[in-house]
C-alpha cells in the first residue's frame, strides 16, 4: 500500500488487539461526526441564503457566481493542509468550505421542490451508509480502483465546467447534465467505498492523537465531498422542478 499524505507506511503496522478495535471505532465516529457537521452547515447555509433575495443576488446574481462555484476548489487546494495546519485551523477551513458549498447549493431551493430535496437527501443518506458499510467490511482491496476513480472524476469535473459555461451561453445542456449526473453517481459511489476503506486502513493508535485527528479531518473532507456529489447527482436525476 502506498504511504498516505502523513508519511506513514500502513502495511508495516500490526492491526490486532482490542485497543485497536476500540480506537478505530472512536476514530471512525470522529470522522463521521465531522463530515456530518459539514453537511449540516451546508444545508443550513443553503436554506438561509435561499430565503434572502438580496443574498441570492449578491452571491449568484452575476459573474460572481463563478467565483462562488470555484471557491471550494481553491479552499481544498490551498487552504486545507492536515499535515501542517492545527486542528483549529482545519475546523475553520472545513467550516468555510461547507459554507461556500451551501451558498452554491442555495439555488436548489429555487429550482427543485422541497419534497424532491428531502427525498434526494434521504436517498443519498441511505446510499452513502450502504457504501460506507461495504467499504468498511469488505475484505477486497479497493486500492487499485482508487486512482482510476480520482482521474475519472477530474475528467468529469472538466467536462462539467465546460457544460456549465455552454449553458451560461444559452446552449441546451439538459441531456448532457443528465449524463454527467449518472456518471458522477457511479464514480462517487465507488469513491465512497474506497475512501471508507482507506480511512479504516490509515488509522493506528501508535500514530498518536494529534496525527490521527489530522487524518480524521482529511477523511471527513473526502467523505463530505463524496456525500455532496452523490446528493447533487441524485437530485438532478430524480428531483421534480418547481
Amino acid at each position: 500500500m502506498q504511504p498516505d499524505n502523513f508519511g506513514y507506511q500502513q502495511a508495516t503496522v500490526s492491526r490486532s488487539g482490542a485497543s485497536i478495535d476500540a480506537g478505530l471505532k472512536a476514530h471512525m465516529q470522529r470522522v463521521y461526526n465531522r463530515m456530518t457537521l459539514g453537511v449540516f452547515i451546508t444545508g443550513v447555509t443553503a436554506w438561509l441564503v435561499s430565503q434572502s433575495p438580496a443574498l441570492m443576488q449578491f452571491f449568484l446574481g452575476g459573474p460572481q457566481m463563478f467565483i462562488v462555484m470555484f471557491a471550494p476548489v481553491a479552499v481544498v487546494a490551498f487552504g486545507f493542509n492536515p499535515a501542517r495546519m492545527s486542528n483549529g485551523q482545519l475546523l475553520t477551513s472545513f467550516s468555510l468550505l461547507s459554507v461556500l458549498y451551501g451558498i452554491s447549493f442555495s439555488v436548489i431551493f429555487m429550482v427543485f421542490t422541497k419534497e424532491s430535496i428531502a427525498q434526494a437527501f434521504f436517498m443519498t443518506t441511505a446510499l452513502f451508509a450502504g457504501l460506507s458499510i461495504f467499504g468498511y467490511t469488505t475484505k477486497k482491496d479497493l486500492g487499485p480502483m482508487g486512482t482510476f476513480l480520482v482521474m475519472s472524476i477530474m475528467s468529469l469535473f472538466i467536462i462539467s465546467v465546460g457544460t456549465a459555461i455552454a449553458g451560461a451561453m444559452g446552449v441546451n445542456i439538459s441531456m448532457m447534465q443528465t449524463i454527467i449526473s449518472g456518471v458522477s453517481l457511479l464514480l462517487f459511489s465507488g469513491l465512497t467505498a474506497y475512501e471508507t476503506q482507506q480511512t479504516k486502513e490509515m488509522y493506528h493508535p501508535s500514530y498518536g492523537e494529534d496525527a490521527n485527528s489530522r487524518m480524521a479531518w482529511s477523511a471527513a473532507l473526502n467523505l463530505y465531498i463524496s456525500f455532496i456529489a452523490l446528493f447533487q447527482s441524485i437530485l438532478r436525476l430524480v428531483g421534480n422542478r418547481n
